[in-house]
């Protein structure tokens, strides 16, 4: 029998409801319990991939192509269970399936509302594609009281009611904020939040308040008092350190207690003893390595969310502490890179669209590739170091990409063709932005005695993909006479998949067309960065 909970949250935005629902997930899976993640995000965006990482921080490909909320990154990350384009809908995606539906006739002549033609498919889809699972957790994106998201209240209610408190169980995060001027903890914003969750027909039956500060009991017991609760109920969430040892504060508060105790259901105490050792690793490291970080929305981190993370689990693997040097790469278009890449023991160049900050990438690409530092890049950061060899070292001086403009050297150029599964997709610049995208998990044929094969240790890998422009085939046999070593190619050995430099000539030089930073786990690191943090830690030792 699968039992849904259903996170909501209130007072303030970012609180970390993918955080609380990806921690409370992984202890349910420490109890030998099956689970699955789901967000229901409450905008009109069809799904964030046209959205400024500005305004909603990293876009999160799943393998099966699905452009998601960075919380399912969070998911994947804690649980280990891949994520599918069956769990994130966006209020875009329901209204245009159901508009589509209204103008092919399927509602017979109705009157077309939010209740019940909405509320219904946001239940369909809360329970849809399922396996099976013990447990599946569904977080309601947005604020209790955003106007946006009082359908997907709607919807939780009427499934909680249709599911009963033996299969449905209600979560709302709140904050209980310290107020410096009176020296005090305030509980009144939790009250008026539960008020506003219950004015739509919906009692919690857990309360988890983050706190900066432990929360005495005299106020637990408050909480519980005004939110007709037991105090057992009301659990404090404190700051912490390191985003995985929230487990195992949850745990010790009592957390996973209390759902088990709501559901009537019992296991054995949980094993956490390899989440000891992965906080264990992050704050008692060995050593330490800087990576300067070279992008274009530096200014919000949540824009490159995994790629921090996967970052973090190579220093883990490594037992050193990774310290990320963010850096706007349009400064190096006025200034001279040294400036601010001084001491740094590898450089990384994530992914991004569009021509500005690209001369700053490539700026940043020369200097790691002549100055001998370790060197990663990333989607863009693979076709900015492209372009920096084959105007550098292949002599192609107009060398650039279609994605800047028209040129007479598209060393870089849309894709408009390739194959998946054994069908032949195409695409045009007319279609929608979504649509020219290559989108999820591809197949990637490896070299024999390069470096990545070395890495991965196996011929034939599979990373997912989110871009649209590529390599051009064309400048192969040119770039590779430079002594650029194309190591990874498409089954079809169609397209560049990773290029890099041989050990001869840089100590870790590799650039890959995909992202590998959304297939990395703390308990599972990436072997790019796994390797690429060893070499910055080599690198330490040099300077």
């Amino acid at each position: 029998m699968t039992r849904y909970i259903f996170i909501t949250g209130g007072v303030v935005s970012s609180l970390g409801k993918g955080l609380a629902s990806a921690a409370l997930a992984s202890l349910l899976q420490a109890r030998g319990f099956s689970v699955r993640l789901r967000k229901l995000d409450p905008y009109l965006n069809v799904d964030p991939g046209t959205m400024s990482p500005y305004q909603h921080g990293e876009v999160y490909v799943t393998d099966d192509g699905a452009e998601t909320d960075l919380d399912l990154g969070h998911y994947e990350r804690f649980t280990g269970v891949s994520a599918l384009q069956s769990d994130n809908v966006t209020t875009g995606r329901i209204y245009s399936d159901i508009l589509a539906k209204e103008r092919k006739g399927e509602y017979l002549g109705a009157t077309v509302q939010v209740v019940p033609h909405v509320t219904n498919a946001i239940k369909d889809f809360a329970l849809a594609d399922l396996n099976g699972e013990d447990f599946v957790i569904c977080e309601i994106g947005g604020t209790v009281g955003d106007i946006e998201g009082a359908p997907f209240l709607e919807a939780i209610r009427q499934l909680g009611y249709k599911l009963g408190r033996e299969r449905a169980l209600f979560l709302h995060l709140t904050l209980v904020p310290f107020i410096a001027a009176a020296g005090e903890l305030k509980t009144k914003p939790t009250q008026h939040s539960v008020k506003e969750l219950q004015s739509v027909g919906i009692h919690p039956d857990i309360l988890l308040c983050r706190a900066d500060r432990e929360i005495p009991e005299n106020e637990r017991a408050k909480i519980a008092l005004f939110c007709n609760l037991d105090q057992s109920a009301v659990i404090q969430a404190l700051d912490v350190d390191s985003i995985y040892r929230v487990p195992l504060s949850y745990h010790e508060e009592g957390l996973d207690r209390e759902v088990l105790r709501h559901f009537n259901l019992t296991s054995p105490e949980p094993d956490l003893t390899r989440w000891q050792e992965i906080v264990k690793r992050v704050t008692e490291p060995e050593g330490k390595v800087t990576i300067g970080v070279v992008g274009k929305y530096v200014n919000l981190l949540d824009a490159y969310k995994s790629l921090a993370e996967a970052l973090t689990h190579g220093g883990i693997a490594n037992n050193a502490k990774v310290e990320m040097r963010w850096i706007d790469s349009e400064i190096f278009e006025e200034e001279d890179p040294e400036l601010h890449l001084s001491g740094v023991h590898g450089i990384l160049v994530p992914g991004g669209f569009g021509e500005r900050g690209s001369s700053g990438k490539i700026a940043a690409v020369r200097h790691a590739r002549e100055r001998q530092i370790p060197y990663f890049g990333i989607c863009f950061g693979m076709q900015m170091a492209v372009l920096e060899m084959a105007r550098n070292l292949a002599g192609i001086e107009n060398a650039a990409s279609s994605e800047f403009g028209a040129t007479n050297q598209p060393v870089v150029g849309l894709m408009t063709e390739w194959e998946r599964d054994g069908d032949i997709q195409r695409r045009s610049d007319d279609d929608d932005l979504g649509g020219t995208m290559r989108l999820g998990a591809y197949d990637c044929k490896l070299s024999a005695g390069t470096r990545v094969a070395e890495i991965y240790g196996e011929e034939m890998i599979s990373e997912r993909h989110r871009h649209r422009y590529e390599v051009n085939p064309t400048y192969r046999a040119e770039l590779e006479k430079a002594g650029v070593v194309f190591s990874g190619l498409s089954p079809d050995e169609r397209l560049p998949e990773i290029i890099e430099l041989p050990e001869s000539e840089h100590p870790w030089f590799v650039g890959v067309q995909f992202h590998p930073e959304l297939k990395s786990r703390p308990f599972e690191p990436h072997p790019l960065f796994v390797s690429f943090i060893n070499a910055a830690v080599t690198q330490s030792r040099l300077v």
